[in-house]
């Protein structure tokens, strides 16, 4: 697959909207190529949909949920109503009077002094996780008034959905959100090098100056990252000391979210966790081990904790596979993983590598590991879920995917221009797969069943 240019480019206004009251404001070009998410697109396919439920867009905090949700309804609907039970804690009365929806839209009518239409008005509750019983009420829109667009969101909403007591099970369409993805990031910050990006064929080569400036993007991205703030902050100033203090403050935020959403586990467990990934990272095998944690940390006290943050949207979780053999998922193997932190510019500052570092391409010691995180990071968001990491002989391959051929692909991640691999090379003598890949600082090359694909791509469907 190939990203194309959005038709949403041709729109050449923006427009804020509360409780569906929506009014024109002034924009300049950085706000509106910051603000394009190729979530939008799965919005409006949904919109369309004949099986269609109530759909909750599940996330980490800060990466543009409530945005999106109002920027769909300015895009595909009529008009939109939108209410949080966060900043209006009344809202909550209203869904602890009556389980039926036509009555609880009526309510809302008046209480946005206009008419909810169906299959016109997007209804939008943002931070619903404040109220279980309008979570729960998404159960009986769906049932009983599917004639409805409802659309809900809120802070740490994957723990909510994880309490089977408290989520509508199989009365709901889920969309998982996450930070932005390079393309995302090259398409807010540099237009017209996202529209060669967009149109790259590999079986057409890759032209050297494109290249070149692709990997500079790619340096970039690795040092701000995929939170739209920290985005919006570099496309608007080019400062790097404003993005840096942005992203010690979305870390300062998460930190506390731990004591005040932790739904019953130990805080303190989840904060251990979440400040080791880094060592857990930097070790020459990352494996999760957790003896690292601190002296006498077993699995029983800290896997709850784990299940939190993975849950919450904030760590990236990687199995082992016991076999190189399809389908990858029914060979997890449960003890063995990995764990990635949801973004890479986040990692970097947690790491305090200096932005030197990444823009002279020095190697420095954590490079492989804040690389791995990256791509880790592209295959998540590019909805690429059976990839896993495998060993056999003393050695390791950094991930395999299926395709859909159903073909197992070995990957190696090489940070730099060094693409000599051991672990391929015995990979490709004891299974003797259809393709090998390797994602490195080169440009795109291809000898025999082995490709060299740059890191820029990742998340591509190029094999």
């Amino acid at each position: 697959m190939l990203y194309k240019t959005s038709n949403l480019w041709q729109k050449c206004f923006t427009k804020h909207q509360i409780c569906g009251n929506i009014k024109s404001t002034g924009h300049n070009s950085v706000d509106f190529m910051f603000m394009q998410r190729l979530i939008l697109e799965k919005i409006a396919k949904w919109k369309q949909r004949k099986d269609r439920k109530p759909l909750v867009i599940d996330g980490a905090r800060q990466i543009g949920k409530t945005w999106v949700m109002r920027e769909a309804g300015r895009l595909y609907f009529d008009d939109v109503a939108e209410f949080n039970f966060e900043t209006k804690q009344e809202l909550k009365t209203l869904f602890a009077l009556d389980k039926e929806p036509k009555k609880i839209i009526e309510r809302l009518s008046l209480l946005c002094g206009k008419a909810i239409l169906p299959n016109k008005t997007l209804i939008i509750f943002d931070e619903i996780q404040e109220c279980p019983n309008a979570l729960n009420s998404l159960k009986y829109f769906n049932e009983e008034a599917s004639e409805y667009f409802v659309i809900s969101a809120g802070s740490l909403l994957g723990v909510y959905l994880a309490q089977r007591h408290s989520h509508p099970v199989g009365q709901v369409n889920v969309l998982q959100m996450f930070p932005m993805t390079f393309a995302e990031f090259l398409q807010a910050t540099d237009e017209t090098l996202f529209a060669v990006y967009s149109q790259i064929n590999l079986s057409n080569g890759i032209e050297k100056i494109f290249h070149s400036a692709l990997m500079e993007s790619y340096q970039r991205y690795l040092i701000v990252g995929g939170m739209p703030e920290c985005v919006k902050l570099w496309a608007q100033t080019k400062d790097p000391m404003q993005v840096e203090n942005a992203q010690k403050e979305l870390l300062l935020i998460y930190e506390r979210d731990f004591a005040k959403h932790n739904g019953g586990v130990n805080s303190g467990r989840i904060l251990m966790v979440f400040r080791n990934i880094v060592s857990q990272l930097a070790k020459e095998n990352n494996k999760f081990i957790y003896s690292d944690i601190g002296k006498g940390a077993r699995a029983r006290n800290f896997e709850e904790a784990i299940e939190w943050l993975v849950t919450a949207g904030m760590l990236n979780r990687l199995y082992r596979a016991k076999k190189n053999e399809m389908p990858l998922n029914v060979y997890k193997d449960l003890s063995a993983f990995k764990l990635y932190l949801f973004d890479t510019g986040l990692l970097k500052q947690m790491a305090q590598i200096p932005n030197e570092d990444i823009i002279l391409n020095t190697n420095f010691k954590f490079k492989g590991a804040l690389t791995e995180n990256f791509v880790m990071q592209q295959l998540r968001a590019n909805q690429m879920d059976n990839a896993h990491y495998f060993t056999f002989d003393h050695y390791e391959t950094d991930f395999l995917l299926q395709n859909t051929k159903g073909d197992i692909i070995p990957i190696e991640i090489k940070s730099s221009k060094n693409i000599s691999s051991a672990s391929l090379t015995a990979y490709n003598e004891k299974f003797k797969p259809v393709t090998r890949i390797k994602y490195s600082g080169l440009n795109y090359q291809k000898d025999g069943n082995l490709i060299n694909i740059p890191l820029y791509l990742v998340g591509k469907d190029n094999f």
